[in-house]
């Protein structure tokens, strides 16, 4: 990356508290957002502060360029949590574009979770091509779905579910009560989701607001027949009427967490039967989610938005692939590319449905990849052999690509509900 001259000029360290309010300001300009906060806001807000995690970049006493990072669990395969460095609220204000401010940031923060044994690094990336330079790679994918109602072939009568459970709605401060061990169960079960603390269930239920209005949305929860809480969905309604006084409203989902495919059937089914609603548009989801195949003609979900989602960076390969399960066994040697130094090297993999090890060697490589795309395959999503196509992924030994993708695939792609 290009340095210019003045950027030696520009303090890159860790703000105070006192400080908050400048960075905060820092950041909604590098967001496109209105700059100043209103006190209340701020010291909501301030509740993301934590010594050491946020970094800011400062110009003549303006901050310029901001940086935060906390502590979060991401779900490996086969349920273990796993201790990641999340990333978030990464701004450069325009004034300070191209002048190697994130690299100063990005390679401080990296530099501390290593040391604080962080097996990972997260973030959702708002732009493409800006993290795979500091070794992340894309390892979920989110889809949305928009749900034409009337095309369903759902019966319009549908008043509840036919398993002989039942949808209730209920209210914010249920939420807050039921929802984290609903989310707990799911990220037991599920590849790629993220941990949440108290914080964020207020935030998403108003308890605690980072924004001048609150728009709150709808609750409604799935018990089973034996009384069992599955199923969460959070969902908002616009209010659109057409010409002739007939109803063309749009539910919005927010969120929706099931732990058995019979809550998403209900809660999908629902959404469907709500009057006034003509289309659900769901939300992010995985991209193999169950959502049109749950309904009698699936063509009437279309997807309207695919992309990558949550992305990752290795710290620690050895502790990253001996905490994810295997279906399969097979041995392979992986040389792994990294310029920042972090977590290069050759390693033996050898793995079986058992367990896994993995090890420094010096075996010849069956693999040469660099560090961000063996991150997009420890979930379990990416195809070595697309990547080789790709020359991403340089095959060393004849039919070991395919070997990887029969070791480090699985059934159900990995998704991660969130953002941050």
């Amino acid at each position: 990356m290009t340095t210019s001259r003045s950027s030696v000029d520009v303090d890159v360290r860790v703000i105070t508290e006192g400080e908050f309010a400048d960075w905060q300001r820092a950041l909604n300009t590098g967001f496109l957002r209105p700059p100043t906060l209103s006190p209340e806001v701020v010291e909501a807000r301030r509740r993301q502060f934590v010594p050491g995690r946020l970094l800011g970049a400062f110009d003549g006493g303006r901050c310029v360029a901001t940086f935060r990072s906390f502590d979060q669990e991401v779900t490996a395969v086969g349920g273990t949590p796993v201790q990641a460095d999340a990333i978030s609220n990464v701004t450069v204000s325009p004034t300070h574009r191209r002048r190697g401010l994130l690299s100063r940031m990005m390679t401080r923060d990296l530099a501390a979770a290593k040391e604080r044994g962080d097996v990972v690094a997260t973030l959702i990336a708002a732009e493409y091509p800006i993290y795979g330079r500091y070794g992340f790679g894309p390892a979920t994918t989110t889809a949305e779905w928009t749900v034409d109602v009337p095309r369903t072939g759902l019966d319009p009568r549908w008043a509840g579910p036919d398993d002989g459970g039942r949808v209730d709605l209920v209210d914010g401060e249920d939420v807050r009560k039921f929802g984290p061990d609903l989310h707990e169960r799911l990220r037991r079960a599920q590849p790629g989701v993220v941990s949440r603390d108290e914080l964020w269930w207020q935030l998403h239920t108003g308890a605690v607001r980072f924004h001048a209005t609150w728009d709150e949305p709808f609750y409604a929860l799935y018990r089973s027949p034996a009384g069992e809480m599955e199923g969460l969905v959070a969902y908002g309604c616009d209010d659109t009427w057409g010409d002739s006084k007939q109803p063309l409203n749009t539910a919005t989902v927010r969120g929706l967490i099931a732990t058995t495919p019979a809550a998403e059937r209900a809660l999908w089914h629902y959404l469907c039967s709500i009057d006034w609603v003509v289309k659900v548009k769901s939300g992010g989801r995985a991209p193999d989610d169950l959502l049109p195949q749950l309904l009698p003609d699936p063509r009437a979900a279309r997807i309207t938005t695919q992309a990558d989602w949550l992305w990752v960076r290795l710290l620690d390969v050895v502790r990253a692939f001996e905490m994810r399960t295997y279906e399969g066994t097979g041995a392979l040697v992986l040389e792994v590319a990294d310029r920042a130094g972090l977590a290069g090297g050759r390693y033996l993999l050898d793995a079986s449905p058992q367990g896994a090890s993995v090890e420094p060697t010096s075996r010849a490589a069956d693999l040469t990849l660099d560090v961000g795309d063996l991150a997009a395959l420890w979930l379990g999503d990416a195809s070595v052999v697309r990547l080789a196509a790709l020359g991403r992924v340089r095959e060393e030994r004849a039919g070991a690509a395919r070997e990887a993708d029969a070791l480090l695939r699985t059934s159900r792609r990995p998704w991660c509900p969130d953002v941050f």
